[in-house]
């Protein structure tokens, strides 16, 4: 493998993939070659060019396919395009410019980023990155192109005011406080309770929307089931037991923590959706583990398992026993426009986790739902 470069490594496994998903590979393998520029044809004994928190090994590419009711799975590209030489700032430029290379054909409208934009720059950036591109490939459909900024950019301690200006110029500031109200422990702001991502997607239709990420450190299952209560209809019984069985019957996640997001649109006095993700690879021994809990998972959706499978052997080859972290992420997407189940897998171009003990989760009593949830289902 080391005598790959990383573009051959990568769109190897996305080719594959775009059979799985019944997609046009032409453009997902265009649009790669793009994001990637000259660290595409490096090879991958070199080690990676920029240790890139898209994926554990640094892989600046990150897949994953999305199961939605009544549609073939959805393929996506999470990306950091690198500058030369790479760097937040030299990112994020790379990043504007590889947007407006193909503002013509795919078609990405940048208005919304425009107007926030001056927002996240800074001279000294703080984090690990300041833009990542989201490349959303549906069957039979034009790219979909979607961006994350970094709240943190400036410093955690300037986040909140950061993310309130921005949604208060997309016009969305009325959700923002009820975010909060019901997603950040007391006392937590900037602690355990994180601002991790600001996302925006690159078209201007009606379904537009801005997505505001929180991660949950040291959190128990209750914590994210009083977070969702922001987003009205959301069944806080069912988000606790996919919580709880993506993470093998843990209630606390104590290692990688659990992240979620809430969707705002134009016109919603509160968010309208919300997601929740599992970083399945820190509570599992392995990678056949981690699958064994996904396909139980979209069985309970009522998803073919035959699909993952598919997926996971268009990533690779390897005995899923014998390491982690390919099965990174797995999510409970609830509420408009598409609920479902999205399983995140890493490329490992550059390492595979190792296997480890089987860890037996702490005995607990069910999780308290408050009252007054809503139990209805939504998938």
């Amino acid at each position: 493998m080391g005598d790959l470069s990383l573009f051959e490594h990568l769109s190897g496994q996305l080719t594959r993939m775009c059979d799985v998903a019944e997609t046009d590979p032409s453009a997902p393998l265009e649009l790669l070659g793009d994001l990637l520029g000259t660290s595409g044809s490096r090879s991958l004994a070199e080690g990676p060019a920029w240790p890139s928190q898209v994926a554990d090994d640094h892989t600046p590419v990150e897949f994953s396919v999305a199961f939605n009711e009544g549609e073939p799975p959805t393929l996506r590209i999470l990306g950091e395009v690198l500058g030369t030489p790479p760097g937040v700032r030299a990112n994020l430029s790379a990043t504007r410019r590889f947007l407006s290379r193909h503002a013509d054909l795919h078609r990405p409208r940048q208005t919304r980023l425009d107007s926030v934009q001056d927002l996240f720059l800074t001279e000294d950036p703080q984090g690990a990155f300041g833009l990542w591109c989201s490349l959303v490939f549906r069957h039979g459909r034009l790219p979909e192109f979607k961006v994350y900024l970094n709240p943190e950019v400036k410093g955690v301690e300037r986040a909140p005011d950061l993310v309130a200006e921005a949604l208060r110029q997309l016009g969305l500031e009325g959700s923002y406080r009820r975010m909060l109200d019901h997603g950040i422990r007391p006392g937590e702001l900037g602690r355990r309770d994180r601002l991790t991502f600001f996302a925006l997607d690159l078209h201007d239709g009606p379904q537009a929307r801005v997505k505001l990420y929180l991660t949950h450190h040291d959190a128990e299952v209750r914590d994210v089931v009083r977070a969702a209560g922001a987003v009205d209809g959301v069944d806080g019984a069912e988000l606790a037991e996919f919580c709880v069985a993506a993470g093998g019957g843990t209630h606390l996640f104590d290692g990688r923590p659990l992240v979620g997001s809430y969707t705002f649109t134009r016109g919603a006095e509160k968010p309208v959706g919300y997601s929740v993700y599992v970083p399945i690879r820190d509570y599992v021994s392995d990678d056949e583990e981690a699958r064994e809990r996904v396909v139980a998972l979209l069985a309970r959706y009522g998803f073919d398992s035959g699909e993952l499978d598919r997926t996971i052997a268009a990533v690779t080859q390897r005995p899923l026993g014998e390491g982690t972290g390919l099965i990174a992420h797995v999510s409970l997407r609830l509420g408009p426009p598409r609920p479902g189940v999205t399983v995140y897998l890493s490329a490992e171009a550059y390492g595979v986790g190792p296997a480890r003990p089987r860890r037996v989760p702490a005995v607990r009593n069910p999780v308290e739902v408050p009252a007054g949830r809503s139990t209805a289902g939504h998938l």
